[in-house]
């Protein structure tokens, strides 16, 4: 049994996650019915990750792989076989496309295709100014004088 969850009570008391919460919604959603290529998602370093995926019958001019903003994009197509009369059809070798939603600041550096397997490599290239930064603590003598003024209640009679 599968139970559907509502991210609308989140949405209500956090500030900044939206895009975390839009992409959780729908992949509370996925069907099982797509579940080719197989594929497996490691992690192969701190920032460092590798999606393989069986494409087993394809080759490197019928894979089509495209990174647009936080989404990457793996297609497959096969050219329509002519005048072929099977007895039996087991392989598979239909067409496919296969988005997988990266966080931000991961980019592809890398794909490679060898023994039916397509491997891409991923890494997160975090911007020098989001990194974080030392910050110098300075003395009292150091900072300037701030005056703090205080506003006065109106005095009541008694």
């Amino acid at each position: 049994m599968r139970t559907n969850l509502d991210f609308s009570p989140l949405f209500r008391s956090s500030i900044g996650f939206e895009r975390m919460l839009n992409a959780l919604e729908p992949a509370s959603r996925i069907e099982t019915r797509d579940n080719w290529p197989a594929y497996d998602i490691v992690k192969t370093g701190d920032d460092a990750y590798r999606v393989t995926m069986a494409v087993a019958g394809f080759s490197q001019d019928e894979l089509t792989m495209t990174q647009e903003q936080n989404m990457l994009v793996v297609a497959g197509q096969k050219p329509s076989a002519e005048d072929v009369q099977y007895l039996h059809h087991g392989i598979a070798g239909r067409s496919f496309e296969r988005r997988f939603e990266l966080a931000d600041h991961v980019w592809v550096v890398g794909a490679g295709l060898a023994n039916g397997l397509l491997s891409i490599d991923l890494k997160r290239e975090i911007p020098e100014e989001m990194k974080p930064r030392q910050i110098e603590i300075k003395t009292d003598q150091a900072l300037p004088k701030v005056e703090t003024k205080q506003i006065e209640a109106e005095k009541q009679a008694a």
